[in-house]
């Protein structure tokens, strides 16, 4: 007997069997539906729980059988009471979402699930800590590509927003999403100190769940960046003060493991280097264009971690030159590193939004709209034979 609503069927019962003679105990349990029935020589009980899934999913199940559970009239009533009131969804534009823990709405649509990590969790990238764990699903990649979004009110009203990223694994065969950074601070905060404002951002993973957190407080001349997991600081990033160049230290705990040192003016490398001048790792800032680049903020970042020997990849993954390192960063390491990346997008490429680049946009504004209403006359006075077409043409 299979009872279904809405395309929707009820699951298979799974049988398990436990204590002496004549007790028998049915579990039913699939995705966010946990019910019991226990059934002895004499009495018979029958409780459920239900559990809300985010991606609205819900599988029952009732298959015949001598051994089956006998659901009676009133249970199957509530089951099914219980799984419609469970199904309601936050409609928005024809998309379901929902809302994930950092705050933020995601299309159930764009993410199902976390894509697994491209390189293998063993030698220094095996998780040595339960912030590491936690870390692991992200972090466990070669190549990063962070994304700043377009902010529109602040490209057109030099109004400032909250800055989002979006992260892919450029190995990854799907060259799928694997995390969001989410920043969170006060609004007027970021009219008035703009990229001197404290913030603290949200790194998720590519379902929404909060991996760990990055808190940036304001600052006069130079900047730091603390990288926390679970409420604990696990490591920091400063950044020296230098007429031109960009130099930044990273520490693990109270002890540095990597320096950077950029050479300033054009050069959008930064080279993670320890003690000895090794490389560690790599920042590029990618140029995305005249347009992007001169009007927007929507910087794009490349983290290269480099490979790993067990790395395996397929496809135009397998096309990427991997970057040379002297030993693979820990996962914690790449942590900050990613906090690094977001720490130089604010302090050396967050200048527009301002009233230059509004002027800018509002005059190519309105020289668009003079060129089609200057096209539309000609257009009308040819059709008419109007004697006011050298009008037209002003």
């Amino acid at each position: 007997m299979n009872w279904t609503k809405g395309g929707r069927w009820i699951s298979q019962i799974y049988k398990r069997s436990s204590g002496g003679a004549g007790y028998d105990k049915n579990v039913i349990f699939k995705m966010n539906v946990y019910c019991t029935t226990t059934t002895t020589t004499t009495t018979s009980s029958t409780s459920c729980c239900f559990e809300r899934n985010p991606f609205g999913t819900r599988y029952y199940s009732s298959n015949n059988g001598d051994n089956d559970v006998k659901f009676d009239r009133n249970f199957l009533a509530k089951l099914w009471v219980t799984d419609i009131n469970n199904n309601k969804k936050i409609i928005i534009k024809g998309k379901r979402k929902y809302q994930n823990p950092v705050g933020k709405q995601i299309l159930v649509d764009q993410v199902v699930q976390q894509p697994p990590p491209t390189q293998p969790l063993s030698g220094l990238l095996e998780p040595t800590s339960p912030e590491e764990v936690q870390l692991a699903p992200l972090l466990a990649r070669s190549n990063l590509l962070i994304t700043r979004d377009i902010e529109w009110a602040n490209l057109v009203l030099g109004f400032e927003q909250e800055n989002r990223y979006v992260i892919v694994d450029v190995c990854d065969p799907n060259q799928a999403r694997v995390g969001f950074i989410y920043e969170k601070s006060n609004l007027i905060a970021r009219q008035l100190f703009r990229t001197r404002r404290p913030f603290v951002a949200s790194i998720s993973d590519a379902m929404g769940n909060e991996l760990f957190k990055v808190r940036r407080p304001f600052w006069w001349l130079t900047s730091s960046i603390y990288v926390e997991v679970n409420g604990k600081e696990i490591g920091v990033v400063h950044r020296r003060w230098h007429l031109w160049r960009r130099l930044y230290d990273l520490y693990l705990g109270d002890k540095q493991f990597a320096e950077v040192r950029n050479p300033g003016l054009w050069n959008w490398t930064f080279t993670l280097q320890d003690g000895d001048g090794e490389v560690l790792g790599q920042i590029d800032r990618d140029w995305r264009g005249f347009g992007f680049e001169i009007l927007t903020d929507a910087g794009q970042y490349v983290i290269r971690f480099g490979a790993t020997k067990t790395d395996y990849k397929t496809g135009a993954a397998a096309l990427i030159q991997e970057l040379e390192v002297v030993r693979p960063l820990t996962l914690t390491e790449r942590a900050i590193t990613v906090a690094l990346a977001i720490s130089l997008d604010n302090d050396y490429f967050s200048r527009h939004g301002g009233w230059v680049e509004t002027s800018i946009c509002a005059a190519l504004l309105i020289l668009n709209l003079c060129w089609l209403s200057i096209t539309n006359a000609k257009a009308s006075s040819r059709n008419l034979g109007s004697p006011f077409f050298p009008l037209a043409c002003l």
